[in-house]
Parts: C-alpha cells; sequence; structure tokens
C-alpha cells in the first residue's frame, strides 16, 4: 500500500510540474520585399506599330529586242552601278538596218533638194508667164513629198538607232542584279519582252506601315506642333525602326509619304518612312517594329520595372507597402516602354513604395519587412 502511495505521490508531483510550462504560438516574422520608389524622368511618348520594308526601286530587266543572247556581263548577286551595261543581244542586224536607215536618209535628202531647186525654178518662171501654173504646183508637190519623204526617213533612223540600244540592257540605278533567267546563245525577244533579271535598290530603302485614325490625329498633332503646314515637307518627323532580332529602335529614318485618304475598309491610314541603308541591313520585305515620336512630352513621368506589374481580372496593378508596412494592390494605367522599365500613366503617386523583388512574399494585406532597393534607368531615356 505505501508502495503504491508512493508512486501515486510522484505521478501527482510530475503532472503538476508540467502545468507550469505554457506553449506559446510564436508568429513568423514579416516576409522582406525590395521596395523603392517609381522612377521619375522626362519622358517622350510614341506611336508603336509594326510594318514592312520596301525596294526603294526595283525594276525587271527585259530584252525588248528579238536576238541571241551574246554576252552577259556581270556576276549573279553583284551590285551594279547606274549606266553598267548588263546584258548584250546580237548587234551586228541591228547596226545593218541602222546603216541602211541613214542610207534612205541621205537619198531622200538629195531628192528634196532637187525638188527644192526645182519648185523655185518654176516658181521663178511662173511670175514671168514663162511657166504654166500647172507645172508651178506640180512642182510644189514634188518638193512637198520629198520633204515629207525626208521626214519618214529621218524617222526610220531614230527607230533603227533605238533598236541598237535596245541591244544593250543597262542598269538604270545602282543596285543588286538578281541571277540571270537567260543563257548565252539563247534566243530571246522573240515573242515579246523577255524577263532577264531583276535590279532592286537598297539604298535607301522604304518602311510601309499602317496607323489607325487615332494615330493619324496623333500624327496630324505632330505635324502642327513642329509648325508644319499642309502641302510642306514632312521629312522632318523622325521614324525609328528596329528588326525582331534586335534591341531597341537602332535605325533612323523620316516620314516619307502619307496617304490622302483613309481605307474605308480597314479604317487605317498607309504612310511611308525612308532610311538610308548603306550597308544593306534592311532588305526588302523584313518584318519591322516602327515608332514615331509625338508631341506633348512628359517632362516628369513614373517609372517602375516591368517585372513588378502585375495582371487580374481587375486590369493591370502594382503592390505597394503602406506606411504601416502593409502591403496594398493598387491598379494603374501602364504606358510606353522603356528597356525593362513601363511608364505608369495613372494610378501611382511619386511617394509611394512599390515592391519590385520578392513579389511573391508580398500579400494584399499581409505586413511585410520592406527593404531599400533602386530602380535602374533605361541606358538612354527615349530610346529603347
Amino acid at each position: 500500500m505505501r508502495s503504491r502511495g508512493a508512486l501515486f505521490a510522484v505521478a501527482l508531483l510530475t503532472l503538476l510540474a508540467g502545468c507550469k510550462r505554457q506553449n506559446a504560438y510564436v508568429a513568423p516574422p514579416p516576409a522582406e520585399v525590395g521596395v523603392a520608389q517609381p522612377l521619375r524622368q522626362p519622358f517622350t511618348p510614341y506611336l508603336e506599330t509594326t510594318g514592312n520594308t520596301a525596294a526603294y526601286n526595283q525594276v525587271d530587266l527585259v530584252a525588248r529586242i528579238s536576238g541571241f543572247l551574246q554576252e552577259i556581263r556581270y556576276k549573279d548577286g553583284a551590285l551594279a552601278h547606274r549606266g553598267d551595261t548588263l546584258f548584250v543581244i546580237e548587234p551586228d542586224p541591228y547596226k545593218a538596218k541602222l546603216q541602211q536607215a541613214q542610207a534612205s536618209l541621205t537619198g531622200a535628202q538629195a531628192l528634196l533638194v532637187q525638188s527644192e531647186a526645182e519648185y523655185k525654178r518654176q516658181s521663178s518662171l511662173g511670175k514671168t508667164d514663162f511657166a504654166s501654173q500647172s507645172a508651178v504646183d506640180q512642182a510644189l508637190a514634188k518638193r512637198d513629198s520629198d520633204r515629207a519623204n525626208v521626214t519618214n526617213e529621218q524617222a526610220g533612223v531614230v527607230l533603227a538607232a533605238t533598236n541598237v540600244a535596245y541591244t544593250q540592257v543597262n542598269a538604270p540605278f545602282d543596285g543588286l542584279v538578281s541571277e540571270h533567267l537567260a543563257s548565252v546563245g539563247e534566243l530571246v525577244g522573240q515573242s515579246g519582252p523577255t524577263k532577264l533579271a531583276t535590279i532592286v535598290q537598297l539604298d535607301p530603302i522604304y518602311v510601309n506601315f499602317n496607323v489607325s485614325e487615332q494615330d493619324v490625329l496623333r500624327i496630324r498633332e505632330r505635324v502642327r506642333a513642329l509648325g508644319i503646314k499642309p502641302g510642306e515637307a514632312i521629312n522632318t518627323i523622325t521614324v525609328e525602326v528596329g528588326l525582331m532580332t534586335e534591341k531597341g529602335y537602332p535605325h533612323r529614318g523620316a516620314l516619307d509619304y502619307i496617304a490622302p485618304t483613309l481605307d474605308a475598309q480597314t479604317g487605317t491610314l498607309a504612310v511611308r518612312a525612308v532610311f538610308s541603308n548603306p550597308n544593306r541591313e534592311l532588305l526588302p520585305g523584313f518584318f519591322v517594329r516602327v515608332r514615331v515620336p509625338l508631341p506633348q512630352a512628359v517632362p516628369d513621368a513614373l517609372l517602375v520595372p516591368e517585372m513588378a506589374i502585375g495582371t487580374d481580372q481587375s486590369g493591370r496593378y502594382v503592390l505597394v507597402v503602406d506606411k504601416d508596412d502593409v502591403v496594398q494592390q493598387r491598379n494603374v494605367t501602364p504606358g510606353q516602354a522603356l528597356d525593362t522599365l513601363r511608364v505608369i500613366s495613372a494610378g501611382l503617386q511619386p511617394d509611394d513604395r512599390v515592391v519590385i523583388s520578392g513579389l511573391e512574399r508580398a500579400i494584399p494585406g499581409a505586413k511585410v519587412a520592406p527593404q531599400p532597393a533602386a530602380i535602374t534607368p533605361p541606358v538612354t531615356p527615349d530610346k529603347t
């Protein structure tokens, strides 16, 4: 009995000792997130769209006369200069026809000299009644007929000389020449003009793109801001383009043409810009990104990293930390992109603390431990 009592007393003491220890819950520390105020800097808005490059000049070189192709004087794909002879069609038959035409002209001119002298003689005799009026009229008719024949033969010489010139197919401008489509010794121009090759001028080069009606009004505002009156040159408006594999817009050109009317089916306006292309980096048919600077530059725009902007059913938003270090979701209106940053047009204040790192730990309504961070400015503010 005593042993059992002793055991019970020990157990009771142990239980009482355990009751004195309290198991209190210790909350984890607030999550650390990087915060920074929006970057403030001047900003030029741009009209951004896409377009395609097109050759400044592109012409099919054709044989306009019939004959055997005698020479090819260029290498496929080579650069040709204006006036360079690229193809030669056998010239001898056409040179012979030119000589015939020149000989016929010489004979017609000799007959005209004779008929003019005869008309003068008959006209003089007719004034003194030594020649009848009929003889004078016949001499006049013969003179006029020979004069018309000379004109006809002169036209024959011009046509023959033109055909001789056609025996050489020359480059109409500086450009790259495609592969030849006819071989030496081949009969060309027999049943009509025969395509021999194509020459393409790449410097300068065009970029064609379309803009919406709203963008048309913005461009017109830009034109007015520059003081350009309707009908005056529009090449003072800068246009920048970039290829799909290029960063930013490294190619700068100028507006060259604006269509006079909108396309009623698409509601867009055709616009063209021209670019210097000495190194032939741009080729016809390339798909390019296009941007045009617009008026009303923003002197103090707010920018945040692109990665700090989220999307949900309510639209675009950023996470900000209030004065109590509590995360709040703030709906914003994003604007133009600048490098890895994006302009916030509305919804953000300059002194807001925006979460730019540790976004996965920032939960709206939860308290966080904000850590100062920095937003890296774009390399060139107005050129992405």
